[in-house]
C-alpha cells in the first residue's frame, strides 16, 4: 500500500517532471490562447440549485477573464457522461469528444482511469495547483484509495461532522466523540440518535465512520474487502452495532431516508444528533431556516472520513485547452472562497492556505460569518475513505443482520 510520503513524493514528482517543466508559463500562455472562443461542455451533477448557480457563475468568470464558453450538461448521475465517453470509444471517435469536462470521483473516476479514459496527467499543467494542500487533505490525491495521478483536478472538500442543538445538548463535555462514546450516550439517551438508511449512502457513510474509529489500525480499510478479510475486520462493527441499534430513535426499527429527512427530525425535536458529509450544511440550514440557530458541530477526536470531489478530462475532449482553463479557474483562491462561502455553496475548500498571496488569504477572513460553522482545527485533518468494496460488503452485511 502506497503511504502518505509515496503520494507526496509521487505529486512532486509530476510537478518537477520533464512534461511539467515543459509547461512554463509560456506553455499555459499558449494554452490561454488556443482556449479563447472555445466552448466547454462541463458534465455535471445538476441536483442541487446553489451548486448549478456556482457553476453557471464559473462560466460568467471564464467568459469574462479568457474568452472561454461555459455550457453545464446538467446530469442526474455522472454515469451518464461516463457511458457516453465509453461509447465514444468503442465507436471510434478518438478525437472531438461531446464532453469536455466532468465533475467526477469514486468508481466513475476509476472505471474511466482502468479503461484508459482520461487526458493527462493535467495538474502540472495548472499554474494554480502550487495552492492545493496536497499534505493535509490527502483525498486531493487519493480518491476513495485510487490514486488520482494528476488525472483529475480536486475542487471541493467534504468531510463528516454530527451536528445537534446545543439549546437541548447544553454541556460539550458530553458530547459523544467516538463511536463507543456514542453507544454509552445513546443507551442513555434511548430514541434520540438515529441515521439514514443504510441503502442512502449517508447511512451507509455512518457505519464506515464507526468501523474506521473502531478498529485499531484503519490503513487495512485502504485494501480492498476480501471474502477472509471481511469478517474480522468489520467484527467489532457488529459488536457495537448490535446494543446500538434498539436504542436508536424508533427502537432502530425505521430509519430517515435521508439526510434532510433526519435533520427535519433534528428540527422537530425528535432526535438530538444527525450525521452529515458537509461541515457547512448546518449553518446553510440556519440560513435557510430549516434549523434552529442554537445548532452546532462536532466530530470525534481521531478523525473523521472526507473525500474530494474533482473534475476530469476524457482522452477525447474536444476542447481540452478550454477544459483546462476552467479546471484551473476551479481551484483559484477567488473561486475557493466563493464555494466555501455559506451564501453560495459551502463547501470545504482544497487549498493550503499557508500557500496563498496575503490578499487570496483574506479572502477566507471575509467569509460570511456563522456560529454553526465548525473551525478547521475542529475538523482537523480528514481520514481517508476506506475502499468502496467495504462500503458494498458493509450494506449487505447490514441487510442480511437486521432486515430478516
Amino acid at each position: 500500500m502506497l503511504q502518505r510520503r509515496d503520494f507526496t513524493f509521487l505529486t512532486t514528482a509530476l510537478l518537477t517532471s520533464p512534461w511539467a517543466m515543459a509547461q512554463a508559463p509560456a506553455a499555459w500562455a499558449s494554452i490561454l490562447g488556443k482556449a479563447r472562443g472555445q466552448t466547454v461542455y462541463w458534465n455535471a451533477w445538476a441536483g442541487d440549485e446553489k451548486t448549478n448557480a456556482f457553476i453557471a457563475w464559473v462560466g460568467e468568470q471564464v467568459k469574462s477573464r479568457h474568452g472561454v464558453n461555459l455550457v453545464h450538461t446538467r446530469l442526474k448521475d455522472t454515469s451518464e457522461a461516463v457511458t457516453r465517453v465509453i461509447a465514444e470509444k468503442s465507436a471510434g471517435r478518438n478525437e472531438g469528444g461531446t464532453v469536455d469536462l466532468i465533475w467526477i470521483n469514486g468508481p466513475n473516476f476509476l472505471a474511466m482511469k482502468q479503461q484508459g479514459l482520461l487526458y493527462g496527467p493535467v495538474t502540472p499543467s495548472l499554474p494554480n495547483f502550487k495552492y492545493v494542500d496536497v499534505t493535509q487533505k490527502r483525498s486531493n490525491l487519493i480518491d476513495f484509495t485510487t490514486p488520482v495521478d494528476g488525472l483529475a483536478v480536486p475542487w471541493s472538500l467534504a468531510q463528516i461532522v454530527f451536528v445537534y442543538d446545543s439549546a437541548r445538548l447544553r454541556n460539550p463535555s458530553e458530547l459523544p466523540r467516538s463511536a463507543p462514546a456514542m453507544l454509552d450516550w445513546a443507551r442513555r439517551h434511548p430514541g434520540r440518535l438515529t441515521h439514514p438508511k443504510v441503502s442512502n449512502f449517508l447511512g451507509s457513510t455512518f457505519l464506515k465512520q464507526a468501523l474506521v474509529d473502531l478498529i485499531a489500525d484503519p490503513a487495512v480499510l485502504q485494501l480492498p474487502a476480501t471474502d477472509a478479510s471481511f469478517a474480522p475486520v468489520t467484527a467489532p462493527l457488529w459488536a457495537w452495532y448490535d446494543p446500538l441499534k434498539p436504542t436508536l430513535w424508533r427502537q432502530g426499527q425505521q430509519f430517515p431516508d435521508n439526510g434532510s429527512a433526519q435533520r427535519q427530525l433534528l428540527n422537530d425535536g425528535e432526535i438530538d444528533i444527525t450525521i452529515s458529509f458537509n461541515p457547512s450544511e448546518a449553518a446553510a440550514s440556519v440560513s435557510a431556516g430549516l434549523l434552529p440557530a442554537t445548532v452546532r458541530s462536532f466530530t470525534f477526536r481521531k478523525g473523521t472520513i472526507g473525500n474530494t470531489s474533482f473534475v476530469a478530462i476524457p482522452y477525447n475532449a474536444a476542447h481540452k485547452e478550454g477544459a483546462l482553463v476552467v479546471a484551473n479557474f476551479l481551484i483559484d483562491p477567488q473561486a475557493q472562497a466563493r464555494a466555501q462561502d455559506i451564501q453560495y455553496l459551502g463547501n470545504l475548500n482544497v487549498l493550503d492556505l499557508s500557500t496563498l498571496p496575503a490578499s487570496d488569504r483574506a479572502r477566507f477572513d471575509r467569509l460570511t460569518p456563522s456560529a454553526t460553522l465548525p473551525s478547521a482545527a475542529e475538523l482537523g485533518a480528514p481520514l481517508l475513505e476506506p475502499h468502496a468494496s467495504w462500503m458494498t460488503r458493509i450494506e449487505a452485511e447490514w441487510q442480511k443482520r437486521y432486515t430478516r
